[in-house]
């Protein structure tokens, strides 16, 4: 399969990428970075790093800077550390970014690989918007898109009625559930589901002594921010539970709904069904201990 991520590294993210590296099923032919967890340009270095830790030679396209309409952003320091990978600070800037836009590359790449191409965007989607802006048969033809966001059964994270990545850019969000993109959402109604703990991280680190042993450092930070927070003993496999759906769909239970995004108001960012929409299919459960196990197989295979 293959494979475009969207992403904002980001401690999670980090554990997605390294994912799909691992999955035996998915040709990662790129990334392409937006704001979010990180500043745009952090997230493009720390994709970079990343894909040159993991000896893959995929490009990076840097994407949109600020949600729509807005020119500033706020990173989620307090949740990923000031550089995106917690505690770890010195991260070396490896190669340099693809020529095109994200928004850009993503069109180029559905129009190379149509009816091929799966898109799965683990951070605000504001690129993902600006792909179906700038072509109107984007959302066409790429195969699918799989979107790590949204909670439409159950109460947010960033408020009571929002998840993260949504609440980061409404008017984007809300544009993509408008398009006629065979969408899947991997929502925190599932994620949180997929509780990764401590000695999950130890275990990986004994059997991947390279990246499960960076994943498992960089987690530590996390995993402190989701005990302080929530109470939580292990941190929830967001974005790697997105790309493990583009592969494994029957692990995870789907209803078929519209959906519609509240731009304004105190229920700013909730997802909320809307029968009017273009249909989307909405995670409402998971195999939790599956993708654990799926999760801590593959990335153990790598050095």
């Amino acid at each position: 399969m293959k494979l475009i991520i969207d992403t904002d590294p980001g401690i999670d993210d980090a554990m997605a990428i390294a994912y799909a590296a691992a999955a035996p099923e998915i040709e990662l032919i790129g990334l392409t970075t937006v704001f979010g967890n990180t500043h745009v340009d952090q997230s493009s270095r720390n994709a970079r790093f990343l894909l040159h830790k993991l000896g893959l030679d995929a490009p990076v396209a840097e994407g949109a800077p600020y949600p729509r309409g807005a020119d500033a952003h706020a990173p989620s320091k307090h949740v990923h550390g000031p550089e995106g990978f917690g505690d770890i600070t010195e991260i070396p800037q490896v190669g340099s970014n693809h020529t095109r836009t994200a928004a850009e590359f993503l069109v180029d790449q559905a129009r190379a690989h149509k009816g091929e191409l799966v898109v799965c965007a683990v951070g605000p989607l504001t690129n993902i918007a600006d792909a179906m802006k700038l072509d109107p048969e984007f959302a066409r033809n790429i195969k699918r898109l799989v979107i790590m966001g949204g909670a439409v059964y159950c109460p947010g994270n960033i408020t009571e009625h929002a998840e993260a990545n949504i609440y980061h850019d409404v008017q984007a969000a809300d544009a993509v559930f408008a398009s006629p993109a065979d969408t899947v959402l991997v929502g925190l109604d599932v994620t949180l589901k997929t509780l990764y703990e401590t000695a999950d991280f130890e275990a990986l680190a004994k059997r991947s002594a390279g990246m499960g042993a960076f994943l498992r450092d960089i987690s530590k930070f996390y995993l402190k921010f989701y005990k302080d927070i929530g109470g939580l003993e292990g941190c929830g496999l967001h974005d790697s539970t997105a790309v493990i759906a583009c592969t494994h769909a029957p692990m995870f239970d789907m209803v078929e709904t519209g959906l519609r995004v509240a731009v304004d108001g105190p229920e700013i960012g909730a997802t909320r069904p809307d029968p009017a929409r273009p249909k989307v299919r909405v995670c409402r459960d998971v195999d939790g201990e599956g993708v654990v196990s799926l999760f801590t197989d593959r990335v153990a295979s790598l050095p």
